[in-house]
C-alpha cells in the first residue's frame, strides 16, 4: 500500500511533461529531436533552470538583461539620431550613412555563447524551419505554464514556453504567446531581427524589431 501511494503521489508531483535529456555540454542539459541537421536544442531558455520557465529576455544582440526595452536603451543604436551603429546593411538606417556585411550576429553578441560558453549559440533561420517543419507541435501546459510540446521525428520531446516579450518596461504575452531570437538580422529592413513565433494557433518566423525583449533557447554549437 505504502508503495502504492509513492507512485500516486510520484504522477502527481511529476510535470505534465517529463524533462528528456540527451546529454549535456558546459553543464547545460540538450535533447537530440533526431532532426535531419543533427541540431541539438537545448532543454530551457537562458536564465531558467527548468523547461517551463521564461528566464530571462534579450534585446537582439545584447547579452545581458534590463529594465527597459526600446531604441532609447539598445545598445547598437545612436541615440540622438535614432540610427544603427552595427548590424546595418541599408545605409538609411545606420548612424550617418553607416552600413556593414554582418547578418549574422558575431559570438560577442551571441546571448548564448556570452552567457552559456562557446558549446553553446543561438539558432540559425534554417535550424528554426526545421524545427517548424520536421517537428510535431502540440499546445499544452506544463506546471501551470501554457506552451508546445515540440516532438521529433525520434520521438523526444522539448517544452517551449509562451513566454511573451518585455516591451518598455511592461512584460505582456506571457501564457498567449513565445518569440525566440535567432542569430540572423532581417536583410530587408536591419531595424529587425528573426525569431520564431507562436502562439496556440500558429507555428512561424518573422522579422520583428530588434530592440523588443524576447527570450533565447540556445542550440548546441559545431566545433
Amino acid at each position: 500500500m505504502k508503495r502504492l501511494l509513492f507512485l500516486i503521489w510520484l504522477l502527481v508531483a511529476l510535470p505534465s511533461m517529463a524533462q528528456q535529456i540527451s546529454g549535456t555540454a558546459s553543464g547545460h542539459p540538450y535533447v537530440d529531436l533526431g532532426l535531419p541537421s543533427g541540431t541539438l536544442w537545448a532543454t530551457t531558455n537562458i536564465g531558467a533552470k527548468n523547461p517551463w520557465e521564461c528566464g530571462d529576455y534579450f534585446a537582439w544582440g545584447e547579452t545581458t538583461s534590463k529594465s527597459e526595452y526600446d531604441w532609447s536603451t539598445y545598445k547598437y543604436v545612436n541615440v540622438a539620431s535614432n540610427k544603427l551603429t552595427k548590424y546595418c546593411n541599408t545605409s538609411d538606417k545606420g548612424n550617418n550613412g553607416y552600413t556593414d556585411s554582418r547578418t549574422t550576429l558575431e559570438r560577442i553578441d551571441d546571448a548564448a555563447a556570452a552567457n552559456w560558453g562557446s558549446d553553446w549559440c543561438m539558432s540559425t533561420l534554417d535550424q528554426i524551419k526545421e524545427l517548424k517543419d520536421k517537428c510535431t507541435w502540440t499546445w499544452t501546459t506544463n506546471y501551470d505554464i501554457e506552451g508546445y510540446e515540440v516532438t521529433g521525428p525520434n520521438g523526444n520531446s522539448l517544452f517551449l514556453p509562451a513566454s511573451g516579450y518585455r516591451g518598455g518596461s511592461e512584460l505582456g504575452g506571457v501564457g498567449d504567446s513565445g518569440y525566440f531570437w535567432s542569430c540572423l538580422l532581417t536583410e530587408s529592413n536591419p531595424n529587425d531581427a528573426v525569431s520564431l513565433w507562436f502562439d496556440s494557433f500558429d507555428v512561424d518566423w518573422d522579422g520583428i524589431s530588434r530592440c523588443i525583449g524576447f527570450t533565447v533557447r540556445p542550440v548546441r554549437c559545431r566545433n
